[in-house]
Formats: C-alpha cells, sequence, structure tokens
C-alpha cells in the first residue's frame, strides 16, 4: 500500500495532514524518514510518526525444503501429511508455498509469508525458469525439445505454453526449464508423447537452487543474499 493511503487509512490523520507530515519527513519507516507519498507500505514495514509507532511491523520468513515424495504441497490436509508438518517454525499458519509440488513430486520449495516475494518468483511474466530433473517410462524422442521449445497446447485451459528447453541426459532422463506453472504441466508435456513420467524432481527456481546437504524433509532459512536475488 502507498504510503499516504496508509496514514490517510489511520482515523488520527486527514489528508491535508498526511501531507504535511511527509513534507516535513516526520514519518519514519524502517527506521529511515520518508517524505515520498508513494513509498510502498508493507505488512512487515515498521511505520512511525515522531517516534511514535503506527504499525510494528513483523518479521519476514523465509525457507528453501527439500520436499520429500508422499507428501502434500498445502497447508492443511485431512488425510496425508503436509510440507508445514516437517517444519518446525512458531506461527505455521501464516506461511505458504510458493510454487507447490505434486504429492510424489520432490526436490526444491520455498516457503515465506512474504506474498509479494512470492508471486515476483512465481509469476510467469517475471520469466523466472524452474528447472526439473525428469525421469520417463519411455525413451525421449529426438523431436520432443522442439516440441516444447514452440509450445504445447493445453485444451483444457484453451492455451499454449510458453517456450521450454529440454535437455536430454540420458535416453530416459532430461533436465527441463519451464517459467510456468500449469496443473501437472511437465507431466502433461511428456504425456503428449505417450510418455508417462517416474520421476520428478525440482532442482532450480529462478537463481535460488536446492542445497545440496539439506536431505529429504530437510529445510532452512534463506540467506540474505538468497532472499534478495528474488
Amino acid at each position: 500500500m502507498r504510503l499516504d493511503r496508509f496514514l490517510s487509512n489511520l482515523p488520527r490523520f486527514n489528508r491535508q495532514q498526511v501531507r504535511l507530515l511527509l513534507a516535513e519527513r516526520r514519518i519514519h519507516v524502517d527506521g529511515l524518514p520518508v517524505a515520498d507519498s508513494h513509498h510502498d507500505v508493507r505488512e512487515f514495514s515498521r511505520v512511525e510518526c515522531d517516534g511514535q509507532t503506527l504499525q510494528a511491523g513483523k518479521p519476514a520468513r523465509y525457507f528453501m525444503l527439500h520436499k520429500p515424495p508422499g507428501c502434500v504441497s498445502a497447508t492443511l490436509d485431512a488425510q496425508h501429511p503436509t510440507v508445514l508438518d516437517l517444519l518446525d517454525e512458531p506461527d505455521k499458519g501464516d506461511l505458504h508455498i510458493a510454487g507447490r509440488l505434486d504429492f510424489n513430486t520432490t526436490g526444491l520449495l520455498l516457503i515465506t509469508n512474504d506474498g509479494q516475494w512470492s508471486r515476483r518468483l512465481t509469476q510467469p511474466r517475471t520469466k523466472l525458469p524452474k528447472v526439473y530433473y525428469v525421469e520417463t517410462e519411455q525413451e525421449i524422442g529426438p523431436d520432443y525439445a522442439a516440441t516444447f521449445s514452440a509450445g504445447l497446447y493445453f485444451a483444457f485451459e484453451d492455451l499454449t505454453t510458453q517456450p521450454a528447453d529440454l535437455q536430454v541426459l540420458s535416453p530416459k532422463s532430461a533436465r527441463l526449464s519451464i517459467i510456468e506453472g500449469r496443473y501437472h504441466q511437465v507431466k502433461r508435456m511428456f504425456g503428449h508423447f505417450d510418455n508417462k513420467v517416474t520421476r520428478l524432481h525440482r532442482e532450480r527456481m529462478g537463481p535460488l537452487v536446492l542445497d545440496e546437504q539439506l536431505a529429504p524433509g530437510q529445510y532452512r532459512p534463506l540467506t540474505d543474499a538468497e532472499i534478495q536475488q528474488i
């Protein structure tokens, strides 16, 4: 929310007072004086006026998890364990998953309470690649790469997928990079050739690579450097 709108929504200030407070640099956001009315105020921002707290803010949290198979990418599920069950953290109900994985798909999962950060990571328009290691039931033919690069038509959504990059590693394994996250997208892409995916493992999302030190089911906080990359 814009800073001037945030302040105007408070019952103690009218618009004229807000303009004056900003002009006199009496409003501090995260410890710094701010005069720009368009300054972005988030739920994590600490906002003060003349030293008095208007919004305390709350800490933003970011975690990298190595998702094991047999685990649901959800915050709650009545039948199966969820990825949040793997976290030993307080206030887990504030967290959400940035880019879900299917029940038996493994690999990199990012969990946060920062909605803007997760949207930048997952929205197709940001064109951040999601990289998967894929194993298939049948051999991967020479025409797969060109077909994936051109895009596949998905009738259910009435759309054509964005260009994807396929690197064949062996007759039945490959590395696939996509910039979308359509429902069962990777499996449906290989299904176009009637080739069943037998293993699917996400290695990377944008610049963030799964930490090789994390065993399946383990997690760690992201570093400041990793957070700033998104």
